[in-house]
């Protein structure tokens, strides 16, 4: 699994003109999920985004993680952040998962982030065209791979 983690002042998730999540002050994140990736992964990246402490603290310091600021969280589908970009200039899209094995994944990995947050984790609609809204904050963006553990 991959992620784009953005913290955001708010961000929104539209589909067909229609606002189908917003959220305030937390992340907006981005997950891609390949073939080989299990509810493993899934568990291991829910612990890293609720315990990452990107939020300042009264002293403007980066200390506090979305459960301590009580911030909220958006997650979309992004099979494109699984791009090969090796060969040529055209990306493949080969490594992202079908619906089959990433919808229970995606599902699965908001179930456990809006369990461990205590309130409902925004969606967007797994494989539709989606308009993405953000205020980014900082900027602050992390990528996380489960297949790159750093």
């Amino acid at each position: 699994m991959r992620v784009v983690i953005q913290r955001v002042q708010r961000a929104s998730v539209s589909v067909g003109g229609s606002t189908v999540s917003n959220i305030g002050k937390g992340l907006l994140i981005l997950l891609g999920i390949e073939d080989s990736d299990t509810k493993e992964d899934a568990e291991w990246l829910c612990h890293k985004v609720l315990g990452l402490r990107i939020f300042d603290d009264d002293e403007g310091v980066m200390n506090r993680s979305v459960m301590d600021v009580n911030g909220d969280i958006i997650v979309v589908s992004q099979f494109t952040l699984m791009a090969s970009y090796k060969k040529g200039n055209r990306p493949s899209w080969i490594r992202a998962a079908g619906h089959e094995h990433a919808i229970p994944l995606y599902e699965g990995f908001v179930d456990l982030l809006s369990e461990g947050l205590g309130k409902q984790v925004g969606k967007g609609v797994f494989g539709a065209e989606m308009q993405v809204e953000l205020i980014n904050d900082g900027p602050v963006t992390i990528c996380m791979d489960t297949k790159n553990k750093e």
